[in-house]
């Protein structure tokens, strides 16, 4: 069955759960094993979904092939190869990422870097749609194909083909390949790496894992030759190592016929050789480490490791996968209402993984309150002794129980619009962790079968073995050298700790009814159809205004937004200081004297959410609920506004947070960016700035509360619902909760909050450093363009030249000159601001790279200005943003985020009906225009993040 990662909360385990089929067989205590199983079902007596279409060629090679209409049109491909790091030999290191670079730049079929261009005529978007991953195990090729008729389809199957069996692996194609590799190891290099690294090699130390990078070391890529590299080629990519996989708008029939017509006559060279043995966890060696990085904040990782072993992947494994999934999320709910109510950690987190057929590992992840790392793993360790001692109580159980059910049952319901990409991705990560794939149908039975089972003394069971290992390691990072630091690990990993049974959750949990209570229901006073896709726009008596679009895009499901005040517009600059705190805090503050850990417990089991957000126009709470719950979803943001709480403890731990993470911003140039970028791009505006701690120092409780106070309760609410709901039903819930509200008056900006600039072009970059690899900087170019709703459609074009100048930065500056591997562009046009666009080209360089790119941005520029651009070079831009408006509009997301704000302004509306023309009306001439209006020399402003002591370069 497919697995359920123990690593995410249980909601996502189980929403992300694999494949459906309406005619699974019934699963009982005994589940009869078919004669003839398909390939992935061999040894395990889950049910076969028969949505998909299993076969074997004569060769070996093993196929999955399904009909799946979502999105229309497109055909989803994965090649799967049973290759990865794990395979390499000492001096091989990096061969299979290296391999998978080599095969998209030139294969048979196609001469070098033409594939991407054939592509892109299809509408492929490189990079999302066409993409590949190289990991421990497994080397994944992927093509999502939009609009694919018969013929984009088989030539596409046919190009794929080509890379896979018979890449162009030549001295000139290694060379200009190994170089961008070179520079992704260069641009990925820094603290965060050399932690990643550190954490490998420390809880894998005598395993094969422990020494496998995936991108390889500089020494084994500049060794590596063509001759080694197509020997491991002929090793490992053979038919009998290959898995294909094809979901889409297409009869499965078709599909089988296209991977025989290009696969069948593929043949291995040479016998097929072993899979190296991975090795198990052992207890020898060093059980603590300390890391010191000083750009990275003090983080505590613990891992209990136990072999890893093939499993027969039956309805009795699942079933425990099930209990075991459920003991972590006990453990994991505890851990965050300690963390909640102020304490020595900021968060952590149980997980269980199957890492890379290498361990069952159980892992522990904390970061502590400032640097109190032992107390914090002494907290935490203390509340898994009481969930290791003690069985969990009947209510804890069934708290969870109900999160599982409804969560089923929202995957059952919501499969048929489940898109085929992520079907056919489920299928390759079952064969990488051989185990199968069961529909949800199956799922849900084995799950409903279970009552009884879940019972104290075997969760109490699962929880002690989840925490039994022939290995247990310790790994402290820290910005600072830890005094006497191996006895202090050794005993913050081994020492007795008392079991906390405080942690545990009350049993009586509060009802809605505890929340504050609103006003009389208001009335519905206005109505209006919006035409093309059927929405209502409505008003009720109290000014709160909402756009209502139910449909069953998303079955079982409901995106909710609520718009409030005006945002980044709410304040002007100077007062923008504590706007970066609202989304720390909000959500976790509580309703009135609740407090969240409360409200957790009101809604736990439940489809209720509280997400904060700050848009340039407005505040946003946000959340993804049920038809069940939406009442009481809109009851408690409702509520929320109206008395919202002010417990001091969130604001707290928003503090610690903020100033724990301030100095990882330090680690890399593109962390520079992160924290400094939109702050520049805003001429210093304050209201986009990352607090320091100097500026997180200045705030309390009183003070935050003081701040958003005002805001929360300022300017008109907007109701947004999108998904499966009744009509009918949504507005009186509407009419019950947020018609209960007191009426708002509307909110005037001052005019300095209205608007934004565009930082003044100097001559001579703009300099920062970083603290992170002396051969890594970041070099960025930007012009000043506007903004406005009403000159959306200049906005649009933009992109489309934005487009074009990012894929001459690929061909030129990526995949010839190899200067870079992520050079890109892009375009920014506030729809809510008059001013303030921008369109920015940026990448990571060398240091001694910088002026280079900038001479190169600047000729793209020029001659984008002075040249009009070839109607190829303009298809391959506008065909990708054609095909990804006509998948996205199959969502609701799209439609929300796109009219979020139309209820007081219908151009939006207008605006959206143009959407599909203003890209696919642009022309050579038009671009020619834009690029000469905007790609203005002297108004260019230009930003160098370099390593520390070569700002001056």
């Amino acid at each position: 069955m497919r697995k359920f990662s123990r690593a995410l909360a249980l909601a996502a385990l189980l929403l992300s759960s694999a494949t459906y089929a309406e005619n699974a067989a019934p699963v009982t205590a005994a589940v009869a094993t078919p004669i003839k199983q398909p390939w992935l079902y061999e040894g395990s007596d889950v049910p076969v979904d028969d949505s998909w279409t299993f076969g074997v060629l004569p060769n070996g090679l093993r196929y999955a092939v399904k009909k799946n209409d979502v999105p229309a049109g497109q055909i989803s491909i994965r090649v799967r190869i049973d290759a990865g790091s794990l395979h390499e030999n000492n001096e091989e290191q990096g061969f299979a990422h290296l391999i998978e670079h080599l095969s998209f730049r030139g294969s048979t079929f196609v001469p070098d870097g033409e594939a991407k261009r054939i592509w892109q005529r299809f509408g492929v978007t490189f990079g999302s749609d066409s993409n590949a991953q190289t990991t421990p195990t497994q080397t994944v090729y992927k093509l999502d194909l939009p609009n694919a008729t018969p013929e984009k389809l088989d030539e596409s199957v046919k190009i794929i083909s080509g890379m896979i069996r018979n890449p162009r692996i030549s001295e000139v194609a290694l060379n200009a390949e190994r170089s961008i590799v070179l520079a992704e190891l260069r641009e990925n290099s820094g603290a965060q790496l050399v932690y990643s690294d550190a954490l490998r090699q420390h809880a894998f130390q005598g395993q094969r894992l422990a020494n496998r990078s995936t991108i390889g070391t500089p020494e084994t890529l500049h060794a590596a030759s063509a001759e080694a590299l197509n020997a491991f080629h002929d090793r490992w990519y053979r038919p009998e190592n290959a898995v294909i996989v094809i979901a889409g708008d297409i009869e499965p029939e078709q599909l089988s016929n296209l991977i025989q017509k290009y696969f069948h006559d593929w043949k291995g060279t040479g016998p097929r050789a072993p899979e190296p043995a991975f090795g198990d966890p052992t207890p020898t060696g060093t059980p603590t480490r300390v890391l010191v990085e000083a750009t990275l904040p003090t983080t505590v990782s613990i891992a209990y490791l136990r072999p890893w072993r093939k499993v027969d992947d039956t309805i009795a494994y699942n079933e425990q996968l099930l209990v075991d999934a459920l003991a972590l999320q006990i453990i994991n709910r505890r851990l965050e209402v300690q963390a909640r109510s102020g304490g020595n950690f900021l968060f952590a987190e149980v997980a269980q993984e199957d890492i890379s057929r290498t361990a069952d590992a159980t892992l522990v992840s904390l970061t502590p309150v400032g640097d109190r790392w032992e107390a914090a793993t002494k907290d935490v360790r203390s509340v898994i002794a009481d969930a290791v001692a003690t069985p969990p109580s009947t209510a804890d159980i069934d708290r969870e129980l109900t999160l599982f059910g409804n969560a089923l049952r929202t995957m059952l319901d919501s499969y048929p619009f489940e898109a085929a990409a992520k079907q056919a991705d489920d299928i390759v990560n079952a064969v990488d962790i051989r185990e199968t794939v069961a529909a949800p149908k199956t799922i849900v039975q084995v799950f409903e079968g279970m009552k009884g089972k879940f019972s104290p003394a075997r969760l109490l069971a699962s929880t002690q073995a989840l925490f039994k290992a022939d290995a247990t390691r310790l790994m402290l990072s820290s910005p600072t050298p830890v005094a006497n630091a191996d006895q202090r690990t050794l005993a913050a990993l081994n020492d007795a700790v008392v079991a906390n049974k405080a942690a545990r959750l009350a049993n009586s949990a509060l009802g809605f009814d505890a929340l504050p209570k609103l006003g009389a229901p208001g009335k519905l006073v206005a109505e209006e159809i919006v035409s093309r896709q059927s929405m209502t726009s409505l008003e009720l008596s109290n000014g709160v205004r909402a756009l209502l679009y139910p449909n069953k895009a998303e079955s079982g499901q409901i995106r909710v937004m609520v718009r409030f005040g005006k945002g980044y517009q709410s304040v002007t600059p100077e007062k923008g200081g504590l706007l970066w705190a609202g989304p720390y805090v909000l959500p976790e503050n509580g309703i009135g004297n609740l407090k969240r850990t409360e409200i957790d417990q009101m809604v736990n089991g439940r489809r209720i959410e509280l997400n904060f957000a700050i848009d340039d126009d407005a505040f946003e709470f946000a959340a993804n609920t049920r038809p069940d719950d939406l009442a009481d979803q809109l009851t408690l943001i409702a509520t929320k506004l109206e008395h919202p709480g002010w417990d001091p403890a969130p604001v707290e731990r928003a503090k610690a947070l903020a100033t724990s993470g301030y100095d990882s911003f330090e680690m890399s140039a593109t962390s520079v960016l992160q924290r400094d970028l939109e702050y520049l791009l805003h001429s210093k505006d304050p209201r986009w700035k990352a607090a320091s701690p100097s500026d997180v120092a200045k705030i309390d409780a009183a003070s935050f509360k003081a701040y958003w106070s005002p805001l929360l309760s300022q300017g008109p609410v907007e109701v947004l619902l999108f998904g499966d709901f009744d009509k009918d039903a949504a507005i009186s819930a509407l009419e019950a909760s947020f018609g209960a509200m007191k009426a708002r008056s509307a909110v005037m900006p001052a005019a300095t909050a209205q608007s934004i600039s565009f930082p003044a072009a100097s001559g001579t970059p703009m300099r920062l450093t970083h603290k992170g690899s002396a051969d890594q900087a970041a070099a960025v170019m930007a012009w000043p363009t506007g903004g406005g709703i009403a000159g959306i459609t200049e906005g649009r074009q933009l992109e489309i030249l934005a487009a074009i100048f990012r894929d001459r930065l690929f061909e030129k500056f990526r995949a010839e000159q190899a200067a870079s591997y992520s050079p890109d562009m892009t375009s920014q046009w506030p729809k809510d601001f008059s001013s303030g666009g921008y369109l920015m080209a940026y990448t990571q360089v060398k240091p001694a790279d910088v002026d280079r790119f900038f001479s190169f941005a600047d000729q793209v520029a020029t001659d984008l200005s002075v040249n009009p651009v070839t109607p190829d070079e303009l298809n391959r831009a506008v065909e990708p943003m054609k095909q990804y408006i006509e998948r996205a509009a199959s969502g609701n997301t799209f439609w929300l985020n796109n009219l979020k704000g139309a209820t007081h302004d219908p151009t939006r509306y207008t605006a959206l009906g143009r959407l599909y023309s203003d890209y696919a009306d642009v022309t050579p001439s038009l671009l020619q225009a834009l690029a000469k209006r905007y790609f203005v020399k002297d108004k260019a402003w230009t930003l160098v993040v370099a390593p520390v002591g070569r700002a001056g370069h």
